[in-house]
């Protein structure tokens, strides 16, 4: 009413006190919601990330680059063993390749910090793309066999892509961990896919073109991702030149992280192994790369699951909590294959296995991240990637070795997995121990 008087008299209306409603303007109820923009936002975390400038050009050419790591291996001993009618020589070869590998990939890696990747990875994949050329030519030519392991030895020089890769990302989001999160996620699911289309790619072109067609593809993807992904000078990291620092080995939690990528490798290579003896065993060894390929599959989905999510708190009790998840899951294939040997009821647990191997291999290369010192990236993660391999042919030995000696029905040989990732959260827990045990 007082209100209305001071209108007819052409007054001005009073201010409103606490409490009392306002005249004008008349608001809705409803919250007006404003968009906060986030790059590294919890909806839509992938895109996001590759919407800064050229993230997707080096992503490209490191995929075209990553996919033949996952076929050369294979196209090897399929060449291999073609020509010379024998699985040991091929697999001797590829032995001393992988050797070869795990000496000569940390040196590369450092050159690779100290002077840039452009400067570094062109020209040692060139080395690399003539040793795969040598081979074929030296299979082709039916060349003593000391021709073949020093060909496949000179692939070595081949530089870690993976690795490059997560360094350019580790530059791009420094100050940003939920979007470098996302990142290594990524980045993980794209190592599980490319090493599970990898020696699919591989088989269909050595059996249905020729037995070097795997080779000789894989050695033109490599390089021409190789020049793809150094390109994009934008987003590479800047070089460190010759510093006096020391070797990520010597950081403090490297060398117990580095142990347990060794015992998570063998996790992964006496999988494959066992796997294909337990189908071979049944009459279905043609099923087990179909069967590897869900674990690879439910790896690679969890990664991007993984990503989406933002993870808060330290990494290390949550990398304990993976490994203590993997190791459950892991003896998911040892109960399908104990208590049922059936192919069909293997696959699925396979795929759950699976699923816990990425959010491992996402949590522990951010702890490679947070504990290599700076400028030193590529060389960390390489010697991870190392550790990985390494541990893969120790497994892929151990594993072997149960499924043929083992009695029974070859099911033995899934509690080597089932060991390893145990093993692997031992010595996690321990480092963990080692370190908050107070100093005297």
């Amino acid at each position: 009413m007082l209100t209305a008087r001071r209108r007819s008299r052409g007054e001005a209306p009073a201010s409103k006190g606490r409490g009392e409603l306002r005249d004008q303007p008349r608001r809705s109820r409803t919250r007006r919601r404003t968009p906060t923009p986030t790059p590294s936002g919890a909806t839509t975390p992938y895109r996001a990330l590759f919407q800064k400038p050229g993230t997707l050009r080096f992503t490209a050419g490191n995929l075209i680059a990553r996919l033949p790591m996952g076929m050369f291996s294979i196209s090897a001993i399929l060449m291999i063993a073609g020509s010379r009618d024998s699985y040991a020589l091929a697999g001797a070869v590829v032995a001393t390749g992988l050797a070869a590998t795990a000496l000569v990939a940390p040196w590369t890696a450092r050159l690779v910090d100290r002077h840039g990747q452009a400067r570094i990875a062109v020209p040692a994949t060139a080395l690399a793309t003539l040793g795969s050329l040598s081979l074929i030519v030296c299979v082709h030519t039916n060349a003593p066999d000391w021709t073949l392991f020093a060909s496949y030895a000179a692939t070595a020089t081949v530089p870690n892509t993976g690795g490059m890769s997560r360094a350019r990302w580790a530059h791009l989001l420094k100050g940003d961990p939920a979007a470098l999160h996302t990142a290594n996620s990524f980045e993980q699911a794209a190592d599980e896919l490319c090493f599970m289309l990898g020696p699919v790619l591989a088989a269909f072109l050595c059996t249905t073109l020729f037995p070097e067609a795997g080779t000789l593809v894989g050695a033109v993807l490599c390089m021409t991702g190789v020049l793809i992904f150094t390109a994009q000078r934008g987003t590479e990291p800047p070089p460190t030149g010759r510093t006096a620092t020391r070797s990520p080995l010597r950081s403090p939690g490297i060398p117990s992280l580095l142990a347990v990528f060794l015992a998570t490798g063998a996790v992964f290579g006496s999988l494959e192994v066992v796997t294909i003896a337990y189908a071979d065993a049944r009459g279905h060894a043609s099923a087990a790369g179909l069967i590897l390929g869900l674990q690879a599959a439910g790896s690679c989905a969890a990664g991007l699951t993984y990503g989406a999510l933002r993870v808060t708190g330290p990494a290390e009790p949550r990398f304990r909590r993976c490994l203590a998840a993997m190791t459950a899951l892991m003896a998911l294939p040892w109960l399908a294959a104990t208590t049922t040997g059936s192919l069909l009821l293997l696959a699925p647990a396979l795929l759950l296995a699976g699923m816990a191997t990425a959010p491992t291999m996402v949590t522990a290369m951010s702890l490679v991240q947070h504990r290599t010192p700076e400028g030193q990236l590529n060389e960390g993660m390489t010697l991870a990637v190392t550790g990985l391999l390494a541990g893969i042919a120790g497994g892929s030995a151990l594993g072997g070795w149960v499924a043929e000696h083992s009695p029974g029905s070859g099911t033995a040989g899934f509690a080597v997995p089932v060991a390893a990732a145990a093993s692997a959260l031992l010595i996690a827990t321990a480092q963990h121990t080692t370190a908050s045990r107070p100093t005297t």
